[in-house]
Order: C-alpha cells, then sequence, then structure tokens
C-alpha cells in the first residue's frame, strides 16, 4: 500500500506537467502597416522565454508576420528579411528599371512625364481599384511561401493559422483557413484605395481591418484555452493635427479599426496576455525604423516576462520550438511549367520570358527578374506565380497573367520651356499615345506629337517576329519642323526654318533587357526657308536617302534622376545617292552617360559627340547644341554644327530623406559644368570651346520630374528653364 502511494506522489507531478504541456495558446496579430514590424519582436522574445504557440490569427501586417512564422520561418530569419528588404520597392508596382524590356525603357526617352492615362479597347479611360496594384508585393509573398503556397489546409502548416479580409462589397469578414496561403496574406493587407482589392472566388477582398482588426475571436475558434493578444493599432490623431485631407481619411480608417478593436479587446480573460508595444513616435509609414520597431516589440514582451513564464511548459526548452519550426525545402525541382493568362498576348509570349528550365530546382531569383520583365510589358494587371506540388515528387510551376481590366493603350503628356532674359523664349508641348497588343505577339503602334518651337510627329508600328520579342521590323513615319541658325565667322547670318517629311524602315534585335541594335534604310524630303535674317540667302528644298545602323546600350535606374548604371547609343548614318537623295555622306554619332552615387550624392560623367565625315549641305547635316546641361545659358537647340563635341559633370544632392512608399516625391538640388564646341567642314563656323555651367532645383512630382533650373557660360549668355518631364 505504502508502495502504491509513493508511485502515485511521484506519478503525480507528470500528470500535472502534462495537463500544463495540454494549454494550448494562440497568438493574435493585429494590423497597423509599418508598427506591424513590432510583431517580429514580439516573437523573438517569446522564443527565446520558450512560450509555446499553437495557433496564430493576423489581420494586414500581422498576417503578413504571423503567416511567415506559422509557415516555418523563425523570428530571426523574418527579422533579417525586414532589415535587408527595399520596401520602397516591395510597396510599389513597377519592377527595378534593369528588368523591364528595353522597348518600354525607351518610352522615357522624349521630355515626357512619367505617368500615364490609360485607355481600353473601347477608348473609355481606364482607372485602376488601387494606386498600388501589389505586383512587387505578391512576387515578394511567393517567393518566400514557396514551401508552403500549395498547402491548401492552413492546420496543415507546422503552425496552424488563420488570416482576415473584409469584403468590400458586402462588409463582411472573410477568415481564410483554406487555399493559397500568399493571396490570403495579400488579401488581408489591402489597405481600401491605396492596395487593389484581391479578387479570390468572385469577391473583391480589402483589409480585414476593416472588420476585425485584432482577430481574438479568430483565435478562439481555433480551439485555444487562452491568447497572447499584440495590439499595435494606430491612435486617434487629435484635433490640431488634422490639417489636410489625407489626414481626414487616415482619421476615418483609424476610427474603423479602432472601433473593432475596442469590441474584440473587451472579450479578454483574466488569464490572457495583452502586449502593445510603446508605439507613440511611429507612424504607420515608417518602414525605414525596422530596428526600433522590433526593439519595441521585444522591449514590451520583456515586461512581461513573468507571466508569459507561466505559460512555458516544464522540460520543453526555446531549441523545441526552433526545431517544430524548420522550414521545407524553398527550391522545389520543376518539373513542368503551365501558363494561365488573360491578356492580349500569347501563352508562349510570357512562356519565352519565363528562363527556369524544366527539371531543375527553382531558381527564384532569376525568376523574379523574368516576373518583372513580363509586367513591364505593360499587358498585366499583376503577374503572378505559384508551386503546384503532385505525388511523386513533380511540381508545376504556374504563371497566371491577369490582363489590365483598366485598358492596355498609353497616353502621356509633358512640357518644357526656357527664356534667354533677352525676350527669346522656346516653347514646347509634347503627347505620346501608345497602342498595345495590336496582336497575340505584341505588336504596338505609337504616335508621337510635339508642338511649339520645334514640331515633331513620329509614327511607328513595332512589330515582334517571335515569341520573345528578340527580333523586329518597325516602319515608321515622320515630321519634323525646327530652327537651325546658319553661321559664318561666330556670326550668326540667318535663322532658317527647316522642315523635313520622311520615312523608313528597321529591322533589329533586343540584346536582353538592356540593349538594341537597329539597321534601317530611310528617305526624307523637305524645305529650309530663311526666317530669320539676310532674306538674300537661298531657300532650298533636298532629298534625303540612307542606310543607318543604330546601337543603344540602357542600365540607368532611373531616366531622371539616375543613381547608378550606364547610356550609351551610338548611330552611323550613309546617305546614299542611288537610294534617291541629292548627296553622298557619312555621320555618326555618339552619346554616354555614367551615373556613380555616394549616399543622398550623385555624380553623372558623359557627353556627345558627333562628326560629318564628307560635303554636306550645312543647314540640313547640321547638330544641335544648347540647353539645360547642353551647353547650359543658351536656349534649346541654339548652337548648330555639322560637328560637335560635349563633355558634362552634373552632381546632385538628394535633399528630401526617402519614403518607404510609393509616394516617395524627393527634391534635389544640383549644379553642372559643361565644355563644349561646334565647328562645320563646309564653311570657317568654328565656336571655340565654351564653357557652361547650371544650377537646378529637382522635384519628383507624382506626374513626373520637375525641373527649374539658371544656366549660364563664357559667352555671357544666360537662361532659365522650366520643364516637366525628363531632364538629362
Amino acid at each position: 500500500m505504502r508502495r502504491m502511494l509513493f508511485c502515485l506522489l511521484l506519478i503525480l507531478p507528470l500528470c500535472i506537467s502534462s495537463v500544463q504541456a495540454a494549454e494550448r495558446i494562440g497568438l493574435v496579430l493585429s494590423g497597423g502597416a509599418a508598427r506591424g514590424l513590432a510583431h517580429i519582436g514580439v516573437l523573438k522574445a517569446l522564443e527565446e522565454q520558450g512560450v509555446p504557440i499553437h495557433a496564430i490569427a493576423g489581420t494586414s501586417m500581422g498576417a503578413v508576420i504571423g503567416g511567415l512564422y506559422a509557415s516555418g520561418y523563425r523570428a530571426e530569419e523574418i527579422e533579417a528579411l525586414a532589415l535587408r528588404m527595399d520596401w520602397q520597392q516591395v510597396l510599389s508596382d513597377s519592377p527595378p528599371r534593369k528588368d523591364i524590356p528595353f522597348r518600354r525603357k525607351q518610352d522615357d526617352r522624349d521630355f515626357l512625364v512619367q505617368q500615364q492615362l490609360s485607355f481600353r479597347d473601347d477608348g473609355s479611360l481606364g482607372l485602376p481599384l488601387g494606386v498600388i496594384q501589389g505586383q512587387n508585393l505578391a512576387l515578394w509573398l511567393e517567393s518566400l511561401l514557396v514551401n508552403s503556397s500549395d498547402t491548401r489546409d492552413f492546420d496543415q502548416l507546422p503552425i496552424p493559422f488563420r488570416a482576415v479580409a473584409t469584403d468590400i462589397a458586402s462588409g463582411e469578414k472573410i477568415v481564410f483557413n483554406t487555399g493559397h496561403l500568399p493571396l490570403a496574406i495579400r488579401a488581408s493587407m489591402s489597405i481600401p484605395a491605396v492596395f487593389a482589392p484581391v479578387e479570390v472566388d468572385g469577391r473583391l477582398l480589402v483589409d480585414g481591418g476593416m472588420v476585425d482588426n485584432i482577430p481574438i475571436d479568430v483565435a478562439r475558434s481555433m480551439g485555444v484555452d487562452r491568447v497572447i493578444v499584440v495590439d499595435i493599432g494606430t491612435p486617434l490623431m487629435e484635433r490640431k493635427d488634422l490639417l489636410t485631407v489625407v489626414d481626414v481619411l487616415n482619421q476615418s480608417t483609424t476610427l474603423m479599426t479602432r472601433s473593432n478593436s475596442e469590441v474584440q479587446l473587451a472579450t479578454l480573460k483574466a488569464d490572457d496576455i495583452l502586449v502593445q508595444p510603446e508605439l507613440s513616435g511611429y507612424g504607420s509609414t515608417d518602414f525605414g525604423l525596422v530596428s526600433p520597431l522590433i526593439a519595441a516589440g521585444y522591449q514590451a514582451t520583456q515586461r512581461l516576462a513573468t507571466r508569459l513564464a507561466a505559460l512555458v511548459p516544464p522540460m520543453a526548452p526555446a531549441a523545441s520550438i526552433a526545431a517544430r519550426q524548420a522550414a521545407e525545402d524553398r527550391s522545389p525541382l520543376i518539373t513542368a511549367v503551365h501558363i494561365e493568362n488573360t491578356s492580349k498576348v500569347d501563352n508562349q509570349v510570357i512562356r519565352r520570358h519565363i528562363r527556369q528550365p524544366v527539371g531543375q530546382p527553382l531558381d527564384l531569383q532569376r525568376l523574379q527578374v523574368d516576373m518583372g520583365t513580363l509586367y513591364g510589358l505593360d499587358y498585366f494587371e499583376q503577374v503572378q506565380y505559384r508551386v503546384v506540388r503532385h505525388r511523386h515528387l513533380e511540381n508545376t510551376l504556374v504563371i497566371s497573367a491577369r490582363g489590365k481590366r483598366a485598358g492596355t493603350d498609353y497616353l502621356r503628356l509633358g512640357i518644357n520651356l526656357s527664356d534667354d532674359f533677352r525676350g527669346d523664349s522656346a516653347f514646347n508641348i509634347g503627347a505620346s499615345y501608345r497602342v498595345n497588343g495590336i496582336n497575340r505577339l505584341g505588336a504596338e503602334w505609337l504616335t508621337r506629337v510635339q508642338l511649339g518651337d520645334h514640331q515633331d510627329l513620329y509614327s511607328e508600328f513595332y512589330q515582334p517576329l517571335d515569341a520573345g520579342s528578340r527580333y523586329f521590323v518597325a516602319p515608321y513615319l515622320q515630321a519634323t519642323a525646327q530652327n537651325i541658325e546658319s553661321i559664318l565667322d561666330r556670326d550668326p547670318i540667318a535663322e532658317y526654318r527647316l522642315e523635313r517629311y520622311g520615312l523608313g524602315f528597321n529591322v533589329g534585335r533586343q540584346i536582353g533587357n538592356s540593349g538594341e541594335i537597329r539597321l534601317g534604310v530611310g528617305q526624307n524630303w523637305g524645305e529650309a526657308n530663311v526666317r530669320i535674317g539676310d532674306q538674300d540667302l537661298p531657300s532650298f528644298s533636298f532629298n534625303e536617302a540612307y542606310t543607318e545602323l543604330r546601337y543603344s546600350f540602357d542600365t540607368l535606374d532611373s531616366l531622371d534622376f539616375p543613381h547608378s548604371g550606364e547610356d550609351l547609343s551610338l548611330v552611323l548614318r550613309h546617305h546614299e545617292p542611288q537610294l534617291g537623295g541629292d548627296l553622298r555622306y557619312r555621320q555618326w554619332q555618339l552619346n554616354a552617360t555614367k551615373a556613380l552615387s555616394h549616399g543622398a550624392h550623385t555624380l553623372l560623367i558623359g557627353g556627345r559627340y558627333a562628326r560629318t565625315l564628307d560635303d554636306a549641305e550645312v543647314v540640313t547635316s547640321s547638330f544641335l547644341l544648347g540647353g539645360p546641361q547642353q551647353l547650359s545659358g543658351f536656349s534649346q537647340g541654339a548652337i548648330s554644327g555639322q560637328n560637335i563635341g560635349l563633355g558634362r559633370l552634373v552632381y546632385y544632392r538628394r535633399m528630401t530623406q526617402q519614403a518607404f512608399l510609393p509616394l516617395d516625391f524627393p527634391v534635389y538640388l544640383g549644379a553642372s559644368l559643361e565644355r563644349g564646341r561646334a565647328w562645320n567642314r563646309d564653311n570657317d563656323f568654328d565656336s571655340g570651346v565654351i564653357t557652361a555651367a547650371s544650377l537646378f532645383l529637382g522635384y519628383e512630382t507624382p506626374l513626373g520630374p520637375l525641373n527649374l533650373g539658371y544656366g549660364f557660360n563664357d559667352e555671357d549668355e544666360q537662361a532659365l528653364y522650366f520643364n516637366l518631364g525628363s531632364s538629362f
């Protein structure tokens, strides 16, 4: 009897430990955009203390952090991801410029603004459902969750998980417990109007914070005994801080989330634990403050260490928790590639841009680049991928390309002007219209119009010859009218109005995303009439016919205010009477720019050099200099010569802090130093070497770069410049 009693006494503690170990703990992670990075610090502290987590429910940013943790990432891995993340890139739609097709890079070459209006096939204006479509965010989530993305039942994840979203049509709360995990998380954080809604099973879903920002009820429905709740919600702004329409809109959203949050917090029980990190100094867009936000979550959890210790079962060190959350293989072997396509282009066009070989492990880095290239074609509202796992270790890479509902035809506008303080000013406005997806190979029709001092009409039909758009043909029509000064012995004797009309045909090849080479023939005809000056000088008509070789290379990260990369173009042209021209002569022109940056400082090094190698009519064979950073102080195109040379250094510094949302409109202050020369082959004109400089203020507005500059040179010329559009 005594032996039996002794055994019972030995077994009783083990039974109590077993009961304690069986207690299920649920973790509730609330929404709050950048403030949600504090969740990472909470997870770090819980891991260190050995607190087991048996279920996770999250909303918005809480769904992001919670979903990663539930799928197998440890807190330190999530912290490393957050610290090295380019948040501005992830929270935008545009892929890095180096990844987009070369032809799309060329769209920025004129002084047209970045923003473009899209039109549907019926001609109606297409407006998106959100400022951000979530292209890069979805790709980021997919790349991180590729090992779990095909887990249809979220209870089968290393930790059971739920994400909360809102049906924007009905206001109904949607709780994801099955489906595609990256899509569920993406839907949960679709802030209305900022991110486009996510369509799932016919529903349009937005941020879950609208109906349940702290989903305690969802966690309890997962069968937990008690909950650890992390509240990082944005506090209400005071009356004195409500100054703009944006403030009022943000306050309206906060009112909605705080209201449903208070309802959920009221359900907390005595044995539940509420973690409220000190985040009063942080906003919902402070993605640049990753470390302090994580630290705030960690410190708040550490302060509750005594209460949390009661949740730690005996004989369960933190190492065991880490072991149960070990991530699966994140580079599955791809045995097939499948295309889901609702766009204007053929499946083969999409497949040709995906370089993932069948029978090889998934190359996530290369796939991310390929997805950026596809999205850069401008046919798709979103381009996403997922890995579908089958039996017998078979994995299908599925590429989903959804055509743009807002339309794929684009209008862009621009304006620039200059004034030389002497009553001579130049003014130009421009527009381009591009019709995309004329056929299944992705043919385009681009028309560009410019009115003002320099008039231009250019229309090109671009037809790819293969699914990858490597080879193409491009017939075109053009008409230009501009003023050209005729100079003799450094003195202008007349200003001609040169009108030129032409057509041509190019064949070419794109060289990856960085370059293009074209070989073509063209014919121009026109006339040159004396506009100002000696009226006894002859007016004349002319015919030109030529063959042309054009090479272009562009790796700049931005055409407006580049920080890295190179830009190079070379044009060789041979005019030939046997093709129908008046004269035989050769010309070539080289343009080069190199961008170097350190922190907020950027230096551009570059120049132009062009030569006319044979005798030709001066007015029709001249190249132009003048304008900002092209011998500043002169008006645009004020200097003409059959041969030109220009070298320049351009420095600018970013004057504003970098924002980590697409609504980042930096201000730059800069200066340039230039030396150039123009001279003729057919007469004695030689400008000599001219030294010029400029000061400018640049601002990247929502419409595009706005530049205001003042230029001057050693020829006592001065000018003010203003332009909305590309600068350098």
